[in-house]
This record gives C-alpha cells, sequence and structure tokens, in this order.
C-alpha cells in the first residue's frame, strides 16, 4: 500500500550517522583498489620494461592495458547495476581485483601481463562508476557531495598506499632483484585490500532508490529511515516515486530536451578530467622525476610526495564542496592546474632540472585534488535520472576511461617524438594539457548547475520541468 504523501519534514527527525558514514566507508573500498590498481604502475614500469625489453609503444600498452577493461567494466557495469542491483555489481567487481592481482603477479610472458591488469581494469572501471553512485543514493543531501567525495579521498588514499608499497618494496634488492621479481610484488601486494572489500561489501545492504525501482519499498523505508530520519524517509519515498513516474527507463530518455543537456556535461567532465593530465603523473611520475635529473630511489620518494599532497588536498575538497559548492572549486582548480602546467611545460622546454620544479608539480596535484579529481565524480553521480543513473553514468565513465587510455598510452610517444623534442624538449605534452585545462574552465563556466544542497530528485526535476528547483531539500537536517 502507498504511504500517504507528507507534507513537511519531521521536527527533531534523527538518522545514524554512523550507519550512512559505515556505508560509505565499504563502498569507498571500492575506489581505494582503483587508486591502488591504477597507480601500482607507475612504481613497476621501469623495472617492468627491463624484464620484458619494451619499446616506447609497448611501455605505454603495458601501462595503459588496464585502461582497456575500465572502458569495458564502465560500458556494462551502468547496466548490470540497473537490473540486478548496486551491491552485486560492486561485488563483481571486488572479485576481479583479486584475480588480477594474483594474475598480474606471475606472468611470463608480456601477453599474460597485458591480460591480466585488463580484467583488473574491468574491476576499476565498474567500481570508478559504482562507488559514488552506491554513496550518492545512500546520502542525505545536505552532506551528498562530502560523502561522495569521501570516495575520491580513498582513491587517493590507494594511490599514497600504493607508492609507499612500491617503494618499500624496491628498497628490499638491488635493481636486478627490482627488474626480476620486485615488479611482481607490487601488483600481487593487492590480493590483501581486494579481498577485505568483498568480504566488507556482504555487510552492507542495497540502495533505497534501487529498491524502490524494483518495488521494494519496505526496505527501502527501512534503510532510509536510518540514513535520513523516520519523517524524511516518507517525504523521500514520495519524492523517489515521483520522479520515477516521469522517467521511461530507457536510455533513450538521456537525449530528451533537458536531459539531454545533462548527458552531454557529464560526458564533457568526464573527458575533461582525464585529458588534462592527472594520470600521466600518477603512472609516469617516477620516470618524469628521472627525466628532470631524480635517481631512481629519489623519484620514488618524490612520487609519495606527490600522493601526501593528493591526499591532503582531496581533504580539503571534502570540507568546502558542500560548503563553497560545486562550481567555484572546479572553476579555481582548473586555472590553477592550466597554470601549473605552463610553469612545468617551460621547465621542461628551458631543461631546468631545479628543485622548484616539484613546486609545479605539486601545485598541479594540489589544483587536482581539491577540484576536478573529486567534484566531477559529485557532479556525474549528482544529475542523472534514478531509472537509468546507472546507464548514464556507464557511458560518462566508459568516455572517461576512454580519454585515460588515449592520454596514458599517447604520453610517451609524445614525449620521446624526435620532431616534438626538438622543437619543445619534453615540454609539448604539459602545454597541451594546460590547453585542455582552458577549455575546463570554460564548460564549467559556461554549464555547470549549482547543486550542493538539493536533493537527487530536486536536480532530476530541473532538467525535466526547468524551474521547479526553489523548494527546500530535504534529508541532511
Amino acid at each position: 500500500m502507498m504511504s500517504p504523501q507528507p507534507t513537511a519534514p519531521v521536527v527533531g527527525n534523527r538518522y545514524s550517522g554512523t550507519y550512512v558514514l559505515r556505508l560509505t566507508f565499504v563502498a569507498a573500498l571500492g575506489g581505494l583498489l582503483f587508486g591502488y590498481d591504477t597507480a601500482v604502475i607507475s612504481g613497476a614500469i621501469g623495472f617492468l620494461r627491463s624484464h620484458f625489453t619494451l619499446n616506447a609503444a609497448e611501455t605505454g600498452w603495458a601501462a595503459a592495458s588496464a585502461l582497456v577493461g575500465c572502458v569495458i567494466g564502465a560500458g556494462f557495469a551502468g547496466e548490470f547495476s540497473d537490473r540486478f542491483g548496486r551491491k552485486r555489481a560492486l561485488l563483481v567487481s571486488g572479485v576481479l581485483f583479486l584475480v588480477s592481482a594474483v594474475w598480474s603477479a606471475i606472468p611470463e610472458t608480456t601477453a599474460e601481463f597485458v591480460t591480466a591488469r585488463i580484467i583488473g581494469g574491468v574491476g576499476i572501471g565498474m567500481a570508478s562508476l559504482l562507488s559514488p553512485l552506491y554513496i550518492s543514493e545512500i546520502s542525505p543531501a545536505g552532506i551528498r557531495g562530502k560523502l561522495v567525495s569521501y570516495n575520491q579521498l580513498a582513491i587517493v588514499g590507494g594511490i599514497l598506499v600504493v607508492y609507499f608499497v612500491n617503494y618499500l618494496i624496491a628498497g628490499l634488492g638491488s635493481e636486478e632483484w627490482n627488474i626480476e621479481r620486485g615488479w611482481r610484488w607490487m601488483f600481487g601486494s593487492e590480493a590483501l585490500p581486494a579481498s577485505l572489500f568483498i568480504l566488507a561489501l556482504l555487510t552492507i545492504p542495497e540502495t533505497p532508490r534501487w529498491l524502490v525501482k524494483q518495488g521494494q519499498e519496505d526496505r527501502a523505508r527501512s534503510i532510509l529511515d536510518k540514513t535520513i530520519g523516520p519523517g524524511n524517509a516518507l517525504i523521500e519515498l514520495h519524492a523517489i516515486r515521483e520522479t520515477l513516474a516521469l522517467e521511461g527507463g530507457t536510455v533513450a530518455e538521456l537525449f530528451r530536451p533537458g536531459l539531454r543537456k545533462a548527458m552531454l556535461l557529464g560526458v564533457a567532465l568526464a573527458i575533461l578530467q582525464q585529458i588534462t593530465g592527472i594520470n600521466v603523473f600518477m603512472y609516469y611520475a617516477p620516470e618524469i622525476f628521472k627525466q628532470l635529473g631524480s635517481g631512481v630511489d629519489s623519484a620514488l620518494l618524490q612520487t609519495v610526495v606527490i600522493g601526501i599532497f593528493n591526499l591532503t588536498f582531496t581533504a580539503v575538497a571534502i570540507r568546502t564542496v558542500d560548503r563553497w559548492g560545486r562550481k567555484p572549486l572546479l572553476l579555481y582548480g582548473s586555472a590553477g592546474m592550466g597554470i601549473s602546467l605552463l610553469g612545468l611545460g617551460a621547465a621542461a622546454y628551458f631543461g631546468t632540472t631545479a628543485g622548484w620544479v616539484l613546486i609545479f608539480v605539486l601545485g598541479y596535484i594540489a589544483c587536482f585534488a581539491m577540484s576536478v579529481g573529486p567534484v566531477v565524480w559529485v557532479v556525474i553521480s549528482e544529475i542523472f535520472p534514478t531509472k537509468v543513473r546507472g546507464r548514464a553514468m556507464s557511458i560518462a565513465t566508459l568516455l572517461l576511461w576512454t580519454a585515460n587510455f588515449l592520454i596514458s598510452q599517447t604520453f610517451p610517444m609524445i614525449d620521446e617524438d624526435p620532431w616534438l623534442v626538438t622543437h619543445f624538449n619534453h615540454g609539448f605534452p604539459f602545454f597541451l594539457y594546460a590547453a585542455f585545462c582552458a577549455i575546463m574552465v570554460f564548460v564549467v563556466r559556461l554549464s555547470v548547475p549549482e547543486t550542493k544542497g538539493k536533493s537527487l530528485e530536486e536536480i532530476e526535476r530541473s532538467w525535466l520541468q526547468p524551474g521547479m528547483t526553489g523548494r527546500k531539500s530535504r534529508g541532511g537536517r
């Protein structure tokens, strides 16, 4: 039986912040594995290149092969999660992480290594979509930006952890030992967090919005009681039913007037997050530092410093995203990234290896970490309709990983191209990524709406029925 439509929030309504944080923490473990799996290659790529005697194109393929899996995982995770649930899809991603961790530690050929990395990439692609999606659907509106940003904190936390792990493993033996065995331990170390993720997922429920879509309102109501409080749960159930009634539930709906703009915006932000160059630093940082004059040990240690900055400034984003809003963070962060990249390009062009070059690297990382990194995931987890949110995020995330693959695959080739080196002395990639930062500023300024403090249903109605955004948000009070 349908619950009666409440007209106002219940005064003194209570919900369990501890429960919401626990669900967020478990889902964010997928983000930690996302970061761990993508960044483990940074410490291993030099040893791997020597072990298998790879040229520039083959090195790019070894580093970027996981991203092919990411594209595949992102491509079907949304449809899978819309049909079978967010929790089941996350479990599948956890199993794939575990399989990849073990297999990528024992390959005898490059082909075996690449296959193992592609399997892990499918897990990354799924988790990159599903972790923020799950968190956004269980979060009170007033703190949703903060909680979804915890997923980005987990991503950069995973990156920092694996930077330390790589550094410690590399220090266990000689250069020869690392070329023969050290890199295998780097990849195999992921088996532990992958196992913990699978076990933790068994303790959490499905999201209430997916349950309502499946007609399981009693289960949805019991979860909403805990996540936004009993009184707000009644209001939220009605709002979810109301917005579901406006949707057709097909991907074609994303190209209707109104929602078409949301779809294009999500795709643009996803692509721009990657082509502004972040994963060049995540995957190739030690090699970049070596190119600027650092030794192997120093290069790996400087990469740890990058991880610390990444984590620190992501924490800044978590504190500010629901206070300052999504749009200002994206604008100022993109501009700061562009300025830092211009400085790096100039340093590479003039061939300087001065210590101050690290300031531009850290400035870029700081600006990304407090803006484009977490906030893009927040926005694309908010702006799509409930019935097709998974599939819509699949499209955006698939294109995000495609862009990531293209950047990661082409960086060694661009960086080592004889004509470009002659004319730009390794500075061209940084100038190119700076130009994409300028485009990011333009897109954000013209097209990104402010979504802080609004429920997912209010955001959806703002696309479907412009003008219906004045009502106060529910939940999170």
